[in-house]
């Protein structure tokens, strides 16, 4: 698929929070996060704001040069995390201080986060909805995982759909077994991609 690609910088960082904002404004996750659509409406772009800052600063942005697309990476080393402990309250601080669903989606991601090898971390991917379904999010994450495969760097991610946990199986991630369960709401699928042998 022929999609130009660039990496975000900055001043890129209203425009990736829009397109996130649009892409997983319906999504199980994060209805379940903000129930209430109006209110979901009012503070879902700071709290998806949070992981583009964190991922501007540490990692990578690729975002498709007609903006109805973006991918954030975060090279995750091996060991204990240190001192991103405090990001799930962030999250919640940032967007909605009476919420308490919004710190606890990131305690409970962050526990079942694997640390014993160092690997790229898919944040997360989001397309426009009127541009999804047409491969956009292949073509954008292919790249990075082309570069793990050259650099014998395993992925990670969580699947937040049962649609998403289908597109990145053909991509080679693989299920680790154990759902992240919601209180009284969705699943997420932790996957794990070994590299390919170029």
């Amino acid at each position: 698929m022929g999609v130009r690609i660039r990496q975000a910088d900055e001043r890129d960082r209203d425009q990736v929070v829009r397109i996130l904002d649009e892409a997983f404004h319906n999504d199980p996750v994060s209805s379940w996060v903000f129930p209430d659509e109006e209110h979901r409406r009012a503070v879902h772009g700071k709290f998806l704001g949070v992981f583009a800052d964190i991922t501007l600063a540490g990692g990578r942005i690729d975002i498709l040069e007609d903006g109805t697309a973006a991918a954030l990476w975060l090279p995750v080393p091996a060991g204990a995390p240190e001192g991103d402990g405090g990001t799930p309250a962030l999250m919640r601080e940032t967007a909605d201080p009476g919420n308490e669903r919004a710190e606890l989606i990131g305690r409970l991601t962050g526990a079942v986060h694997p640390h014993d090898r160092a690997h790229e971390y898919l944040l997360m991917i989001g397309v426009s909805p009127e541009r999804q379904g047409e491969g956009i999010g292949e073509a954008l994450i292919t790249e990075v995982l082309e570069q793990c495969d050259r650099d014998g760097v395993p992925a990670y991610l969580e699947a937040s759909s049962e649609r998403s946990r289908g597109l990145y199986e053909r991509l080679g991630f693989t299920f680790m077994g154990r759902t992240v369960d919601l209180p009284d709401g969705p699943s997420m699928w932790p996957m794990w991609r070994e590299p390919h042998p170029v």
